[in-house]
């Protein structure tokens, strides 16, 4: 390892190198899937903005793939900030394009997938050319990429009819940086139809040139259609629902067209078809929008149940039960949506939730008590779903009912006794253990409240792991034995699948943390190497932007002074007055109420948390660097390596 480090140590990425340098943060390598499905998503925004019928994929011979569609086509003018063409602005600069400007009526796009302004530039980035042909303004233009660079300026090739509009896009994409080179043409057909569900009216089209085949995918019947064809060997308990409800012009709470379009239907046996979508992108991962429709749902379906008084005695609904039998086909529509990762699979916009709901949950309440026979039936598969929960349960808490005695004190345990879906959430103080108690979901969320710093267990017999008063609670409230990586531990009588470390978002918090951490890795390895173990993320800043015409008072969260920056860049844009939002630091989790608390760090749709990860490989390696830090007689180690660290600490002031 070379010991110069001064300021030719610094490197600077720009341009496309660094997607080339770090592909796997931008796409997923096992294919070129994505990268072709960056430039689809591009064609289908156009027919989502209305200007476009027809979209063609080609699956050449050669293994490049062309993507036609009869939208504007983009901008051919020289941009006014970077002096060249707009089309190679968007191939070639990372987070540019059409898709940022939400002023001046809406801009270009009002509703698109693509807002994280990567896309196609990811796609020339990773490949070793591409081809952009567009029809605009009476002429055809032209601009070829090698390597991520314009062989030439952009130039018209030809002239055509002023009528014509369009872009053509062909890519081949570079192997090297791809598990598989070729692109998987079932897991593209299987998109393409998608798109064409959620976009009808629109005729998409995949031509597979080596075997002169063609499909095409027309959708009148739009998400009805689709999930008909998904569950036609499913026998349903009733009818298919639909619907689509968007916001209109003067809410308070939304903007002008979000909104959410549905089918979804019941059925006792067989497959479940569930798939989502925000703004045409799949979110094969889910998120906040599939949490708002089973939110919608259940609210919905309880209410019927309640109306017509068809609760058993002592039967208690969960949204699980509901939602256990549903398939599902769900299309929504966000301004600015946000995604988890460049890939887009899961939705993490925190309003999506309630947006989702409240569309859903009135129309269905309605049709339930308009169609009552199809109405109970649904009740009753939900009853049923509830009754075998219950007695499950009911199984569990027996066989360990002579531990809930020993059970600490301090221990607020969840109503239910469901480890599977039960949390423990594991609070730095009383003050924040109070919040946490009254903010919580008291269904399957507990509370253990730690005073002061935890032991340092790290160099602590087994035998002697209980005479700690906070060692022993922990321990005997996650109901497992202490035990190390090579035994065979039993994880049967683990009481929460999901524990949680929530301490403050300061140097003290980070202290407890990693006391937490180190009693986990040292005695409790098997439940980190399960994924049982989770860092919480509680926010460090609350922004508090006024009402600004028909908006409402705003409260906004950001982890870090990183996120605390690009919302006030955000704000700005949206022409929020300088200076008018407030912005407070939290000193702690026992300075937030419990709605707040919830909100930002609880609420399994909302909340940020770290899965610690763990295995078998890596534990030799694990357990040398926590030696250097945890370890009493390693203090020299530790100020070496401190040393060589210092200067990547950033001082919390």
């Amino acid at each position: 390892m070379s010991t110069t480090y001064d300021e030719s140590s610094f490197k600077v990425l720009r341009g496309l190198e660094p997607v080339r340098q770090r592909p796997g943060m931008y796409t997923t390598l096992d294919n070129p899937n994505h990268i072709i499905t960056e430039v689809v998503d591009n064609a289908c925004d156009e027919a989502l903005a209305g200007y476009s019928k027809n979209i063609n994929v080609i699956a050449h011979s050669d293994g490049s793939v062309s993507v036609q569609d009869e939208g504007r086509g983009i901008p051919v003018g020289i941009h006014p900030e970077e002096g060249v063409s707009v089309v190679e602005v968007a191939f070639t600069v990372l987070h540019s394009g059409g898709k940022f400007d939400k002023e001046s009526g809406g801009g270009a796009y009002r509703f698109a997938g693509g807002l994280h302004g990567v896309g196609v530039a990811v796609t020339n980035a990773l490949s070793t050319a591409v081809e952009v042909t567009v029809f605009r303004d009476g002429g055809e233009h032209r601009l070829r990429f090698e390597n991520g660079v314009a062989t030439s300026p952009l130039a018209q090739v030809a002239t055509c009819g002023k009528r014509k509009s369009g872009t053509t896009v062909r890519a081949w994409p570079d192997v090297k940086y791809f598990d598989s080179p070729l692109v998987n043409l079932a897991q593209l057909e299987r998109a393409l139809r998608a798109k064409a569900v959620l976009l009808p009216g629109v005729t998409i089209t995949l031509t597979i040139e080596k075997t002169r085949e063609s499909k095409s995918w027309s959708y009148p019947d739009g998400l009805r259609g689709y999930l008909m064809e998904a569950l036609a060997d499913v026998e349903l308990a009733a009818p298919i629902f639909t619907g689509e409800r968007y916001i209109a012009k003067g809410d308070e709470a939304f903007v002008e067209g979000e909104g959410a379009a549905w089918a979804f239907a019941w059925a006792e046996e067989g497959t479940i078809t569930r798939e989502s979508y925000v703004n045409l992108i799949p979110t094969w991962s889910g998120g906040t929008h599939d949490a708002g429709m089973r939110d919608g749902i259940f609210n919905a379906v309880k209410s019927f149940i309640d109306l017509h008084g068809m609760l058993p005695k002592g039967v208690k609904l969960a949204s699980d039960d509901v939602f256990c039998r549903v398939s599902f086909i769900l299309s929504a529509k966000l301004l600015d949506p946000s995604f988890q990762g460049q890939t887009k699979e899961k939705l993490v916009s925190r309003n999506a939730l309630k947006l989702v709901s409240t569309m859903v949950s009135d129309p269905l309440l309605l049709w339930l008590n308009e169609h009552t026979e199809y109405g109970k039936k649904i009740a009753e598969i939900s009853i049923r779903q509830a009754q075998s929960r219950m007695k499950s349960t009911q199984k569990i808490e027996k066989k360990k009912g002579s531990s809930v005695a020993v059970l600490p004190g301090k221990l607020t345990d969840a109503a239910e006794y469901n480890p599977a879906r039960n949390e423990l959430f594991l609070v730095e103080g009383d003050s924040a253990g109070g919040s946490a108690k009254q903010g919580r979901n008291k269904e399957f969320q507990a509370i253990l409240p730690l005073r002061g710093k935890v032991l340092n267990t790290f160099e602590v017999d087994r035998d002697r792991l209980f005479s700690n008063a906070e060692v022993h609670d922990i321990a005997v409230a996650i109901g497992v034995d202490p035990h190390s990586m090579n035994d065979n531990a039993d994880l049967s009588g683990l009481r929460y699948h999901s524990i949680y470390i929530m301490a403050d978002a300061d140097v003290d918090g980070s202290h407890i943390a990693t006391l937490l951490l180190t009693l986990f890795f040292r005695h409790f390895p098997k439940l980190i190497a399960a994924g049982h173990i989770y860092l919480a993320q509680p926010p460090l800043f609350r922004i508090d932007v006024p009402a600004q015409g028909k908006k409402p008072l705003r409260k906004l969260y950001a982890l870090n002074a990183d996120e605390l920056t690009s919302i006030e860049d955000r704000l700005s844009k949206e022409k929020v007055r300088a200076g008018s939002w407030s912005i407070s630091r939290f000193k702690g989790l026992g300075e937030m109420n419990p709605l707040q608390l919830w909100e930002t760090t609880m609420c399994p749709d909302t909340r940020r948390a770290l899965c610690v990860q763990l295995d078998a490989a890596s534990f030799d390696s694990a357990e040398q660097t926590m030696t250097m830090l945890m370890a009493k007689k390693e203090s020299g180690s530790r100020r070496e390596w401190l040393e060589y660290h210092g200067n990547e600490v950033t001082g919390d002031v």
